[in-house]
């Protein structure tokens, strides 16, 4: 049955009232796992704004509504409890909300995403697909380009806005199974435990890190890049847009590369020479100059990666299309374990003697991607493992084996 039949046959709560929130929190509090999902909208504000909430938990299905209800601590406080699961799919924003809300995570999240991921599913695999994939349903496509802020919500919106958690709990119980079964579920907990870090870490701590661009720079670049982020963020923030609106990514990193504070240079620079810009000009050499000011030992330091040599390189792109065999036979998706600049980081790890300087192991080499493929290219750059191209028409063409030996 399609899963847009399967909703018009679950009653479902429209909860738009603060009472009804608190009661309905409460009379869910004994179940064991919550599903939740949300709808918002983030291309005309500072942050995202949240238009809606939808929640499975004790065979029970509710819309709330964040557009009449301002205060939504109680829904909030109860995803932090660590006395139930929280399922969510691709959950980033969820998660953003939830600490945005209260500062804390949610008790224990369960990521469909990534744990389907985990049993060799493709990572980064749509809702849909898992449904299809895992359950045999097919999902009702449409309203994905709904302007959730608009009241009142049509029935085939919320009916589109509900599939989107009315099958995360039998989604969740198969990837439970298939974990247990393949020994994973600490595997899970470790890289949910790291993924939440991250997204904390990116959205709330040194969030001036992700400009595009930022990567390739120096110290001193970091600074200026560090300081028109602050100065942007604040702009964005008193006129409630998104901040690309106030200065795009790209024209940050161009005036970190000129190291610039002179109005007339800055002006040249195309793209800068738009009239909105225009206004800004003396505020972005004032926040270069900040910068350009700062001692040495001020300036912030690029994230260690692998230095750009042409070994590591070469290697890099080589022992990747190893990684990523070695994963479809361990049934873990590639894309989850690591990257090319991550093979980078193994390599010159295993070549420098990184742990005597003082240095962390790289991910490859730590907690079950050690286990999975880093053990994996340490032996093929150690020369205790060889590749070779087994059957050149086989899904898996790649063999890797002892060096020395060929099987037949």
């Amino acid at each position: 049955m399609a899963a847009s039949l399967i909703i018009r046959t679950v009653k479902h709560e429209y909860i738009d009232d603060h009472r009804q929130l608190t009661r309905f929190c409460g009379e869910i509090a004994a179940a064991t796992r919550i599903a939740f999902d949300t709808e918002f909208v983030s291309e005309d504000s500072y942050q995202p704004e949240l238009c809606l909430i939808q929640v499975a938990a004790g065979g029970r299905l509710a819309v709330i509504d964040p557009l009449a209800i301002r205060d939504l601590g109680p829904f909030w406080e109860l995803l932090a409890e660590p006395s139930r699961e929280t399922i969510v799919h691709a959950g980033r924003h969820e998660l953003c909300f939830c600490l945005q809300a209260i500062g804390r995570r949610p008790g224990a999240l369960f990521d469909t995403q990534i744990a389907a991921a985990l049993i060799g599913l493709e990572y980064p695999a749509a809702y849909g697909t898992l449904v299809m994939n895992l359950l045999g349903k097919t999902l009702k496509k449409g309203e994905t380009r709904t302007d959730w802020r608009h009241r009142p919500l049509s029935h085939r919106q919320i009916e589109y806005a509900l599939q989107d958690v009315v099958h995360l709990e039998p989604v969740q119980s198969v990837l439970r199974e298939r974990l247990e079964a393949l020994d994973r579920t600490a595997w899970l907990a470790a890289e949910l435990y790291d993924w939440q870090t991250n997204v904390e870490t990116a959205e709330f701590h040194e969030r001036w890190r992700r400009t595009s661009g930022a990567s390739n720079l120096g110290p001193r670049g970091l600074a200026i890049i560090r300081e028109l982020w602050h100065w942007r963020d604040a702009e964005a923030r008193r006129r409630n847009c998104p901040a690309r609106r106030i200065l795009r990514d790209d024209l940050m990193a161009e005036l970190a590369k000129s190291a610039t504070d002179d109005v007339q240079r800055i002006r040249a620079i195309r793209g800068l020479n738009r009239r909105d810009v225009q206004r800004h000009l003396a505020a972005l050499a004032a926040a270069i100059r900040r910068a350009l000011d700062l001692p040495d030992e001020d300036c912030p330091q690029p994230l260690s990666r692998t230095a750009n040599r042409l070994q590591f390189n070469l290697l890099g792109q080589f022992l990747a299309t190893a990684l990523a065999g070695v994963c479809r036979v361990q049934q873990v998706a590639p894309s989850l374990v690591g990257s090319v600049d991550d093979v980078r980081d193994l390599i010159a790890h295993h070549l420098a003697n990184s742990t005597s300087a003082g240095r962390s192991p790289p991910a490859l080499a730590r907690g079950w991607r050690a286990e999975v493929v880093g053990r994996v290219i340490e032996d093929l750059i150690a020369g205790r493992l060889a590749i070779r191209v087994g059957d050149p028409a086989s899904e898996q063409p790649l063999v890797i084996e002892p060096r020395g030996e060929r099987s037949p």
